[in-house]
């Protein structure tokens, strides 16, 4: 059904969603990782991605998990509470690219065991035109781009 969606202003592809439990400082780190195996392309833009504002992950560590062998003083059933972010990126739905995305993630996550969901949504594309008049894009609207974040 929304395969056929096919609105004036756009259109819905299908793609897998993933959404990553890290630290804000590995961000750009689990980013550049998977720029190493693909693209993360939308639209005419490439490395997209959302990043939530600092929240919080609780956990508690079973005996023989890794923070028991590693973290001095740890005691098993203790909560443990750490601050995240929702490191949020889309990608097509296809599985070999599936499967080099949590790789490359795995691979450059600071846990053993990242807390990764993936899903099947669908992503917009737009039918644009960077030259279009609309008066609400940003190179019409008199306030341009918003200050990028350093």
């Amino acid at each position: 059904m929304l395969e056929n969606h096919n609105a004036r202003t756009g259109r819905l592809l299908p793609v897998w969603t993933i959404e990553i439990q890290t630290l804000a400082e590995d961000t750009d780190r689990l980013l550049d990782a998977v720029k190493q195996v693909h693209p993360l392309g939308y639209g005419r833009y490439q490395r997209n991605a959302s990043i939530s504002a600092v929240g919080r992950e609780t956990t508690q560590p079973e005996p023989r998990s890794t923070t028991a062998k590693h973290k001095a003083g740890f005691r098993a059933g203790t909560t443990e509470t750490y601050p995240m972010v929702e490191l949020k990126i889309s990608i097509e739905r296809n599985l070999k690219a599936l499967e080099q995305v949590m790789d490359a993630l795995i691979d450059a996550h600071h846990y053993e065991e990242p807390v990764i969901f993936v899903r099947q949504d669908w992503a917009s594309r737009a039918a644009y035109d960077p030259n279009r008049s609309n008066p609400n894009r940003w190179w019409n609207n008199g306030r341009g781009l918003p200050s990028p974040l350093t």
